[in-house]
């Protein structure tokens, strides 16, 4: 998908004004050394990669992943001129073998995952994240490649629908909304953010105070669409090989199933389970806990609302053997 100049040029604009979420929380936690080399496994608006380049030295590096092309464009224009970095078309569940490729296997001092949708993807209509914004059912971290989500609501059948609805989005009404997705799709296909709101607002009760009632339902779509818990389990899992001895991960997280997979990965190797085998010894830990569970302080909370479900965990790689 082609990005125009005036689009990239919004995003630049919004990334001057823009401090990511536990920003300095989230640097600290990384330990940076002047001359380490770091990667940014969401680059998103650039605020944690600006953070990264501002405390490292002219021997630091930064490798940053972005699925988002338009998120991509704006980051190599932002950064321009400075070679410390290296701005990654891809998803940080391929740091793996980028890394492998690039010789560094063992050798990354700092991996930082900032999980869930940018703001800019939430705020322009036409990438179909917000029901707040009627635009296209979109819904691609990456708009060049796979299913939009009205193509897979167009062929799924009321219990795929259903199951996605309650895994990702814990939605009570999951099936319900499913089967009235699948009753109206063949007369009135839904093709936009507007189309399955209304949809769902028809289903689920509004109670005062509380969110929107399609709030849920775009989560889990969303989170289906981009194979997230996927991407994130494998991201984790490639984090051993690529973080050096005394290397640092620390990951924000926006959802309690993301958070679960994270604490539970930093647990199994820091607290490595018992082996089947009866009087066999204990697996040596290889991570070391640093912030167990974080969250923003009210300050930041009021200041960003995005901000309120946000958790930070981070630990250290041990020394190999």
């Amino acid at each position: 998908m082609a990005v125009s100049m005036q689009r990239i040029d919004g995003l630049l604009m919004a990334a001057e004004r823009h401090i990511s979420v536990l920003y300095d929380a989230a640097l600290d936690a990384l330990a940076l050394r002047p001359d380490g080399c770091y990667i940014d496994g969401t680059f998103g608006r650039g605020g944690h990669t600006a953070g990264l380049l501002e405390r490292l030295g002219p021997g630091g590096r930064v490798i940053a992943f972005d699925k988002d092309q338009a998120a991509c464009q704006a980051g190599w224009l932002r950064f321009r001129g400075d070679p410390r970095l290296q701005l990654v078309h891809g998803g940080f569940e391929t740091l793996g073998e980028w890394v492998a490729d690039a010789g560094l296997t063992g050798a990354v001092d700092g991996l930082l995952l900032d999980l869930g949708v940018s703001s800019p993807q939430l705020d322009n209509a036409e990438r179909g994240f917000s029901f707040m914004r009627e635009g296209p059912l979109d819904m691609r971290m990456d708009s060049t490649a796979g299913e939009t989500a009205a193509q897979w609501l167009a062929r799924a059948d009321a219990r795929e629908i259903a199951d996605v609805l309650w895994r990702y989005g814990e939605e009570r009404q999951s099936r319900r909304i499913a089967a009235a997705i699948v009753r109206v799709r063949d007369e009135s296909p839904l093709l936009t953010t507007a189309d399955l709101a209304r949809l769902i607002d028809g289903i689920v009760r509004r109670k005062p105070g509380a969110s929107h009632p399609a709030t849920r339902s775009f989560q889990a779509v969303r989170m289906h669409i981009n194979r997230e818990l996927d991407a994130l389990e494998q991201g984790l899992a490639q984090s051993m090989d690529v973080l050096a001895d005394g290397g640092r991960l620390a990951v924000i997280t926006f959802h309690s199933l993301e958070d679960r997979i994270v604490k539970r990965f930093m647990r199994h190797y820091a607290e490595p389970p018992l082996p089947p085998v009866p009087a066999a010894p204990r697996p040596p830990a290889e991570l070391d806990l640093v912030v167990r569970k974080l969250r923003p302080g009210p300050d930041e909370v009021a200041s960003n609302p995005r901000a309120r479900s946000a958790t930070l965990r981070a630990a250290e790689r041990r020394r190999r053997r």
